[in-house]
């Protein structure tokens, strides 16, 4: 099991690889500046979505997550 620090550590590096050391640094003020919730906005996101596409996504991140 990772230790919070190896998460927080883990997190900023993904979000510097996906966004650039700017733009993370606007995405973490931008968390930190508004009230966010995570599980509402996943909620939200997964009922725009149709099987379908939630299913490709996750298909994707399977297949990135193992390297294929």
């Amino acid at each position: 099991m990772k230790t919070d620090t190896e998460i927080r550590l883990d997190g900023t590096r993904a979000l510097i690889e996906a966004l650039g050391e700017v733009d993370a640094e606007r995405y973490i003020a931008i968390l930190m500046r508004e009230p966010f919730d995570y599980t509402r906005w996943q909620r939200t996101l997964l009922l725009a979505a149709s099987v379908e596409e939630v299913s490709a996504a996750a298909m994707k991140a399977r297949e990135g997550a193992h390297g294929e």
